[in-house]
């Protein structure tokens, strides 16, 4: 299930090797196995379910899907009706989050305290609770990306608990709540000199822990070591073949990683325990950031983005309406729909001026900021273009589309690597709105100051149509007058569900035939062409053909502006084999577009020998073999049948040995990274209950890919302090002969770096250096930051790059919740419950801590209102008054402090019965039960004493039951 602390690791050419039998994920075996991947995935799914569904019961609309293990994407997708978001960005959320689960095993594979290994349950409960603070403070700065960092990397340590102790042998029911609860004692933990295991039997070790530590359910876990068999005396090893101290008295091990490990046979109910556990940190994190933010956060609200870059110089009046324009037609067309796109990003520039970065969920404030744009200054022609366009890469959520108005060349070219480098992190494409083709000048200048700016017109150009085509996106020339028109293609790339079904670049140009294939679940299809008058005809599979130059034909509209043609094929489209035919004394480019349920998900991975891979955080080795694992999404009766890699400006193809993984998951292995830039291309077979045969399918990743001969590898934190300079090592690889890079790092924040200005590799081919990273000290908690390291070969212009995102957060010292005191209930209901009502006072107080933040309903319907007051002691108290219909007999609320931390107050008057939780509500927690007759008002205090025991359970103290006892008496006998 989950993996192993102390890994042998071995680098051959860039590549992580993990010797077989050691990483606890196991997919290939699949034996029945659950990994880490499955764990995290199963939990997302239930928790989200359950939010649905209680969203729906308080709407009074239907929830009919059942919450068990056996969820998928699309099911929990369909099932919360977010129709208009594509199972394929819910299913990639999720693997962000499951891949920064994984890529602690690679970066943290020697830490005991990431795998909670040789007893180190203070040093892992550490890790949890800070990385449930960095959620929290994430989410709350809305930097959804950060947090699902954290919150991947968190639960790996939370897993591995369940897997790496006994805390399953102690024949524990529930999740050890006080991993998550860090104001609780870690109690009746083995002392370091208390023996916990005896050698196992030969190779059974079912009953190798020693009696009196199941007896007395003290809590250890297993030693791990590849380089020593030295450990504790008496104490528990991981076990497996490479953990030496499991060769050392006593012998085998505890770990239930999977089926076959020493403790296999309780590797489900592990399992299932740490499902259980990732759910109430779940839990935890939705009372403390709402249902809304939480749905964001797993991406089941995330739609289309909204994202401009806009020139704000002199002469760019009419783009900045333009934009206006478009911006708001598309919001005020989808505001409160769910087309409605999820998220706005503006960023204006000019010289020497970019930013600020507007990210906002709130359509009425991106239309403020746009609204204040106006043109001003200018001069010079070149503009810090690139400048602003990074700092929109950066804040915007993955696979956005972003689009850029300009009328100028950029002034900050030494920024193109690391822009590339930053599309290539995201998989965001952009696309370049470029009025009067950057000829005209700004101002009055010198026939020789005109004639100088007109030789450069072609490479800015060409810089922006690079970009355009490396990202999947396009660069439209387009006179002023028709900007307008031109726009249709943000209108069109702001749907949801949008697919890339072909793009092909062709510079120098060939008369070509180009042909891809349209599917019965793709609706929607456009196909648009750019270039400087190509003449092309379109082909439909019956042979059906349209001129590019009849506006209105057979098989579609065309419009033509500027060097874009956009074909809009009608909506009776013809599913099988379509062709173009184009010719064209110009580059040009072919895009194929549509909406569809069916998409696929790539990565490039490292694989971990016997186990599972990484992601690889930047450009595989050129000339060297490559693992792919391919995800399709929307549809589970889809067979792929080929991966390629096909050559982006050409017709060269690179195909794939495909695997299957299940039911949607494929590992391609490719044997040699070409030196071409590519793309990836998927082609399948789709069935469909209403043909008798399945039909064909492609889909295509629209970011091209380019492999490398230098890799550039580092091991980071994921959060960084504010004002406390962060250093990260990194190392530089190349399989080539050894040369000089000239290094560049940068962050979207325009936070302090330093960095070598180059690096030598020499004859090992290898090279160490050191990135200092400082934020500011005033940086707000949970502030995400991505920092861009770029190596470049100058004389053959070969690069690679590594993105790395960190969390600035602020030490955490405060981790108690808040407390609930109920102070009364007032119920009179009779048996018809609509004509009466009921009522609930409650005191909210935070002690010592940040202080409350906010107080909200998680469950019942009925009217709360606060007030606030001063105890007798000094302490801030918020006052809660609830009232509510009798026929609405429950309320839960929720208070949260400035951190993060939750109090709940349950109570039901169907009883009636009052429970009061300090803490979490899923976690087992004190409750206070009081019995109220109809006319009774009841006080009951939260102040209650807990003890806590591994096992979970808490002892209410006695002091507290006597007063209960004395309550209950004067309640039932007046």
């Amino acid at each position: 299930m989950v993996s192993l602390v102390a890994v042998p690791v071995f680098l051959l050419c860039g590549t992580l090797f993990l010797p077989p039998q050691v990483a606890a994920f196991k997919p290939l075996f699949q034996d029945g196995s659950l990994t880490h991947r499955d764990i995290t995935q199963l939990a997302i799914l239930r928790k989200t379910a359950e939010v649905c569904r209680d969203m729906a019961t308080a709407q009074g609309h239907a929830f009919t899907l059942p919450i068990n293990n056996r969820l998928t994407p699309s099911a929990v997708q369909e099932a919360c009706s977010a129709s208009a978001v594509s199972s394929h960005v819910f299913y990639s959320v999720i693997t962000q989050i499951f891949v920064s689960n994984a890529v602690v095993d690679q970066r943290f594979a020697l830490s005991e305290a990431h795998h909670v290994d040789n007893e180190a349950f203070s040093e892992g409960r550490s890790l949890i609770t800070r990385g449930i603070a960095a959620v929290k403070a994430s989410v709350l700065q809305g930097s959804y990306s950060s947090a699902r960092i954290s919150l991947g990397a968190l639960c790996h340590t939370l897993q591995d608990f369940y897997s790496h102790s006994n805390w399953v042998e102690l024949g524990s029911t529930a999740p050890f709540a006080t991993l998550i609860r860090p104001e609780l004692p870690l109690n009746n933990l083995a002392g370091p000199s208390t023996p916990t295991c005896n050698s196992c039997t030969g190779s059974d070790c079912r009953n190798n822990i020693r009696p009196e530590i199941l007896l007395n359910k003290k809590l250890t876990s297993g030693y791990f070591s590849v380089s020593s068999s030295r450990k504790p005396a008496g104490k528990c090893s991981h076990g497996g073949s490479l953990d030496r101290t499991s060769l050392r008295e006593p012998t085998g091990g505890i770990n239930k990683d999977y089926i076959r490990s020493e403790h296999g046979f309780l590797h489900l109910r592990a399992a299932d325990m740490a499902i259980n556990a990732t759910v109430q940190v779940l839990q935890d994190i939705r009372l403390a950031t709402g249902n809304r933010a939480f749905l964001r956060l797993v991406g089941l609200r995330q739609t289309s983005v909204l994202a401009f870059v806009i020139d704000t110089t002199g002469s760019m009046s009419d783009e900045i309406e333009e934009a206006k324009r478009v911006a708001f037609s598309i919001i005020d067309s989808r505001i409160g729909t769910p087309a409605e796109p999820s998220e706005y990003i503006l960023v204006p520039f000019n010289d020497p001026d970019f930013g600020p970065l507007t990210r906002t969920e709130n359509a009425y404030i991106f239309k403020e900021r746009i609204q204040s744009l106006s043109a001003t200054g200018g001069g010079d022609t070149p503009e810090m273009c690139l400048s602003g366009l990074l700092l929109a890469l950066a804040g915007a959520p993955p696979s956005s589309d972003i689009f850029v108005f300009t009328d100028a060349g950029a002034k900050d070219f030494e920024l193109r690597n690391t822009v590339l480098a930053m599309i290539g992190m995201t998989r965001s494409r952009v696309t370049f709105l470029l009025t009067n083709a950057l000829v005209r000048k700004r101002r009055t200048a010198s026939q020789s100051e005109q004639f100088k700016f007109s030789s450069d017109t072609q490479s800015d150009i060409q810089l922006y149509r690079d970009l355009a085509h490396v990202s999947g996106g396009q660069a439209i020339n387009v006179p002023k007058a028709k900007l307008s028109q031109a726009t249709a293609v943000i209108t069109d790339a702001s749907t949801s569900a949008l697919v890339t079904v072909l793009q092909v670049v062709r510079s120098p140009v060939i008369p070509e035939n180009v042909s891809f294939i349209l599917d019965p679940s793709l609706s929607n299809v456009t196909v648009y062409i750019t270039g400087d008058s190509p003449v092309f005809t379109l082909y439909s599979p019956t042979g059906v053909s349209q001129s590019g130059s009849v506006a209105d034909g057979p098989l579609g509209s065309i419009l033509t502006v500027g060097n874009l043609n956009r074909v809009k094929l009608n909506s009776d489209i013809q599913t099988g084999k379509w062709k173009i035919s184009i010719n064209s004394t110009h580059s040009y480019s072919i895009k194929v577009t549509g909406q569809s349920s069916v998409n696929f998900l790539f990565n490039f991975v490292e694989r971990l020998e016997g186990g599972d891979f990484t992601p690889k955080a930047n450009r595989p080795f050129t000339g060297q073999n490559a693992t792919l694992f391919v995800s399709v999404t929307g549809g589970d009766s889809v067979t792929v049948t080929d991966v390629l890699l096909v050559e982006a400006s050409g017709s060269d193809v690179v195909y794939g040995t495909i695997k299957s993984l299940g039911a949607t998951d494929v590992l391609v292995n490719i044997d040699r990274i070409p030196e071409w830039a590519f793309v990836v291309q998927l082609k399948g077979l789709l069935n469909d209950s209403t043909r008798s045969l399945p039909s064909r399918f492609q889909r295509q990743s629209p970011t091209q890919q380019r492999g490398s001969r230098v890799n550039i590898m580092a091991q980071p934190n994921n959060t960084i302090e504010p004002g406390i300079p962060s250093n990260l090592n990194f190392t530089l690889v190349t399989n080539a002969t050894g040369g000089s890079y000239t290094i560049r790092a940068w962050t979207d924040r325009k936070f302090s770096v330093s960095f070598p200005s180059s690096l030598d590799t020499g004859a090992e081919g290898s090279a160490q250096g050191s990135v200092t990273l400082t934020a500011p000290s005033d940086t707000e908690s949970g502030t995400d930051v991505t920092l861009t390291i770029v190596a470049e070969d100058s004389e053959s212009g070969d690069s690679n790059y590594m993105a790395l995102r960190f969390t600035v957060m602020t030490q955490v010292t405060d981790f108690s919740s808040p407390i609930c005191q109920v102070v009364s209930i007032k119920a009179d209901c009779p048996v018809e419950c609509s004509k009466a009502s009921w009522e609930l006072s409650a005191n909210l107080t935070d002690g010592n801590g940040t202080g409350i933040a906010g107080v909200s309903l998680s469950r019942g319907n009925g009217s709360l209102s606060l007030s606030y007051v001063m105890s007798a002691d000094g302490t801030n108290m918020t006052v809660a008054s609830y009232n509510a219909s009798c026929c609405s007999q429950e309320v839960e609320l929720v208070a949260v402090d400035r951190v993060g931390n939750v109090g709940t107050c349950f109570t039901s008057i169907k009883s009636p019965s009052t429970t009061i939780s300090p803490n979490v509500s899923t976690t087992a927690s004190p409750n206070v039960s009081t019995t109220a007759s109809a006319n009774v008002s009841t006080t009951a205090s939260a102040n209650v004493s807990t003890t806590a025991s591994p096992n979970g359970s808490y002892s209410v103290s006695f002091s507290m039951c006597v007063a209960l006892v004395g309550l209950l008496l004067f309640f039932l006998c007046g």
